[in-house]
């Protein structure tokens, strides 16, 4: 369904493609967070003389329907960042309309550290406002916990897609630029 929502805007299976990739990050940084919870050595100290374990809840969760649900809104959130740097790169590039395998990449370099800011605002809104959810103790945490460690974790390691992304907007790019040139040399 994500997917289709991406085809639905960006018109191109390979542009929906490319953002949905953010979604391996975003699904790795949710099982590596759930297995820092299962781990005896994860935030194993005090802080002001709270205990961070007590503090963020951890022990081992399971697999549950509330874990699931987590990761189906992660993935909702996941490629928020992904859309809105790929959104900026084509504008970017409809506007500048560089040819060359240099001005490609500067033009990626460019179009990219300008969407840097909004994205990390996107990513840490969504990281700081699961921190309060972390760290509940009354009614409903014994389900909201599980919900937001995936998304706590996926939204965190989902950092690495503000590289990511750019870098393999610029590869498609690139190849279409060299497949353009060689088309055009075999003409000639």
């Amino acid at each position: 369904l994500i997917f289709l929502i991406l085809y639905f805007h960006f018109e191109s299976v390979g542009w929906s493609f490319l953002v949905f990739t953010t979604l391996s990050t975003a699904w790795s940084g949710g099982f590596l967070w759930l297995w820092f919870y299962g781990q005896d050595w994860f935030l194993n100290f005090s802080l002001f003389g709270v205990n961070l374990r007590e503090l963020f809840n951890i022990h081992p969760y399971n697999l549950s329907v509330a874990v699931w649900v987590g990761f189906l809104a992660l993935f909702g959130i996941a490629t928020d960042s992904g859309v809105l740097m790929v959104t900026y790169l084509m504008e970017h590039f409809a506007a500048e309309k560089p040819q060359t395998i240099e001005q490609i990449r500067r033009e990626t370099i460019v179009g990219a550290s300008r969407r840097v800011r909004p994205a990390l605002m996107t990513s840490a809104t969504t990281i700081l406002a699961l921190l309060p959810i972390l760290t509940s103790i009354g009614r409903g945490s014994d389900i909201m916990v599980p919900m937001a460690i995936p998304s706590f974790g996926g939204m965190t390691l989902s950092l690495v897609d503000l590289l990511m992304v750019p870098t393999l907007f610029c590869m498609v790019k690139e190849f279409v630029a060299k497949r353009t040139a060689r088309s055009s040399q075999g003409t000639a």
